[in-house]
């Protein structure tokens, strides 16, 4: 499935331009301000995501094959990173 519209990369920055000012009125100032920290969010993962991809292309890697490692190093920080995420969610709870 193809997302990226096929036209001229200033028509597709411009198209940008016209979201964002038609954006602009139709949101309150913390509004505006939600919706573009997310939006920067979900760049910044698509841009990290395809960086490094280039860089696993560019050393003859393929993960999409390869198995994840189950050491028991590898789960025992997942646990940490989940109870970590876990804290950040109830402290965003808990101020809202």
């Amino acid at each position: 499935m193809n997302l990226i519209p096929n036209v001229p990369a200033k028509v597709f920055s411009l198209s940008a331009v016209i979201v964002g000012y038609l954006l602009i009125d139709d949101l309150t100032a913390n509004e505006q301000n939600a919706l573009g920290n997310w939006l920067m969010l979900v760049a910044q993962v698509l841009s990290t995501n395809a960086y490094y991809k280039q860089v696993q292309a560019e050393r003859g890697l393929d993960y999409k094959n390869m198995n994840p490692p189950n050491s028991k190093e590898t789960i025992e920080m997942m646990q940490k990173m989940i109870i970590a995420m876990q804290n950040e969610i109830d402290e965003i709870k808990k101020s809202l």
